[in-house]
């Protein structure tokens, strides 16, 4: 199993050493996602101070892009990174799509399958030379000149991983996707019970094997050496914990714990501003069941335990904070992979 890493939100100009420290520290691969800044240019200062650790994004926003768009700026980074770069893709929810970055949004799962092998196809023209003649239901690539041919590179295969919640995002992963990212909003029964047979489901449809995507989910955990800093720890949980709730696209989770009346209610907070309520409605038990629970020193090997025969790469929901010293993590990675 991989341990991998989330990009912290440093200065541009810093970007690159923050790579090469958590390269040092021994992660497999750190991992942008797309909210306040692009998730893509970060990664181009790591590709360029690392050699060995992975780079890949968590998500970056499909329908923000064209499929075109989307195929050349991944394919600049894995050409950059020389084979490092891990594509991640989410939908978004409607209401941003629609309004924060004006594209459409009328059946998600479908359309995205549509885009992923609209942006294979661009791949595929890029690397073998092949006619341009992808006509999908949403998306079509059927023009190419050499002015606009980045050409080939050496490492053409680069995965791509696919995020949801719901089954029906699941399907879609196991039709089209190599990963798939889990969302942290997550607990081991629901990706035992509803995830992995979504996205097998999905693979068979398509004369796929499921078991071959690769899984990958940030997990919250609840920690601290002292009992106010645990305290701390366990309310910022239950505040990202109750904000993913308050979204109807998470409340399947929320149902197949049995608690999916609270999802209404902090919806309702939501739209009211209400925001330091939302906490106080997320139930312990449901706590407990989408995060690691354990001293510091033993989340490597807690963490390892939730993810054994679930998940093939994991990492904490927070990124290492800044300045953290590089010997502690270089030791939180030696041991989850000793943990196995």
């Amino acid at each position: 199993m991989k341990i991998d890493t989330q990009m912290r939100d440093v200065p541009f100009e810093r970007m690159g050493e923050e790579a090469l420290r958590f390269e040092r520290m021994g992660f497999d691969c750190a991992w942008t996602f797309e909210a306040d800044h692009n998730p893509f240019l970060p990664l181009a200062l790591a590709a360029s101070a690392t050699r060995r650790m992975h780079i890949g994004t968590n998500i970056a926003v499909a329908f923000a892009r064209s499929p075109f768009s989307m195929a050349q700026v991944a394919w600049d980074l894995q050409r950059g990174s020389r084979g490092r770069f891990h594509l991640g893709l989410g939908t978004q929810v409607r209401a941003h799509v629609e309004r924060r970055f004006s594209m459409p949004f009328d059946r998600p799962a479908a359309r995205v399958t549509d885009y992923i092998r609209c942006v294979r196809a661009i791949w595929d023209s890029f690397q073998n030379g092949t006619r341009p003649a992808y006509e999908g239901e949403f998306y079509r690539f059927a023009l190419m000149n050499p002015f606009f041919d980045p050409g080939p590179i050496d490492h053409p295969d680069i995965p791509i991983y696919l995020a949801g919640v719901n089954e029906r995002m699941c399907r879609a992963a196991g039709e089209v996707a190599d990963g798939f990212h889990v969302h942290p909003m997550h607990s081991v029964g629901y990706l035992r019970d509803v995830v992995r047979p979504a996205i097998a489901e999905g693979a068979r449809a398509n004369g796929r094997d499921g078991t071959k995507l690769v899984l990958y989910a940030p997990v919250f955990t609840v920690s601290g050496e002292t009992e106010a800093e645990r305290a701390a720890a366990e309310r910022e949980v239950r505040r990202q914990i109750a904000f993913y709730a308050s979204t109807p696209s998470y409340r399947a989770l929320l149902e197949y714990h049995g608690v999916g009346g609270i999802g209404k209610e902090l919806s309702a907070l939501m739209r009211h501003g209400e925001l330091e309520e939302m906490p106080r409605l997320v139930p312990d038990a449901l706590l407990e069941e989408v995060a690691v629970v354990a001293p510091p020193a033993g989340i490597p090997a807690a963490l390892r335990r939730r993810c054994e025969g679930l998940l093939d790469r994991a990492s904490l929901y927070f990124p290492v904070p800044e300045g953290a010293p590089e010997t502690d993590w270089r030791h939180f990675v030696d041991t989850f992979r000793a943990a196995a």
